[in-house]
């Protein structure tokens, strides 16, 4: 079947150029693939019974699942860590946005107190427990800061330095100008103060 060098050299002369170079290509594919075959053969390794390979797809099978299963572990834990984050901070705007209000509160009793109208006092300071109690339970917290109180500047924010009245007062709060809230453990306004020199 194999044709000899003479019959392939005068087929070769009656086709075109292109026609010859596309056999010689294909010829040397062939042999190529033939070299390939051969060696195949030779280095066969021994087939896996059909029982090992199922083992073997049922142990890559495991590990996937064990791997999936931890990163969805880690997932879950991460992703309540957050929420929880989230649940205690999600009011923060809205408390960073009343406390001025509570400001007005605490100074419009005071004046209110001053006048001797206890009707009026008392109406007032409901409606101002209220609203209190009310940003209290949503876990806004009053920073307790005093005259005499070490100044921390972690938690205090000084807006002026003055000569200290008494000596006991030198590099300690002298007055509190505004008081500090924390939402949580979380400070929301840091209290401003004024500390002695």
């Amino acid at each position: 079947m194999s044709k000899n060098k003479k019959d392939i050299k005068e087929e070769q002369q009656d086709q075109p150029v292109k026609d010859q170079i596309e056999d010689v290509i294909d010829e040397a594919i062939d042999e190529v693939e033939n070299d390939e075959n051969g060696k195949a053969n030779e280095e066969e390794t021994p087939e896996l019974t059909e029982e090992e390979k199922l083992k073997e797809d049922l142990q890559k099978e495991k590990d996937k699942f064990l791997r999936l299963f931890a990163e969805f572990e880690n997932y879950k834990r991460r992703t309540s860590k957050e929420r929880l984050e989230l649940f205690k901070t999600a009011n923060q705007e809205v408390m960073t946005a009343m406390l001025p209000v509570l400001d007005d509160f605490d100074r419009a009793l005071n004046e209110l107190r001053k006048s001797g109208d206890e009707n009026l006092v008392h109406g007032v300071e409901l409606i101002h427990n209220k609203f209190k109690e009310t940003l209290t339970s949503k876990g806004l917290e009053p920073m307790n800061v005093e005259e005499g109180d070490a100044f921390d500047s972690e938690i205090h924010e000084a807006i002026t330095q003055i000569p200290a009245p008494k000596d006991k007062l030198k590099g300690k709060i002298v007055d509190v100008v505004e008081r500090g809230y924390k939402l949580g453990e979380r400070i929301i306004r840091f209290p401003k103060v004024v500390t002695g020199k």
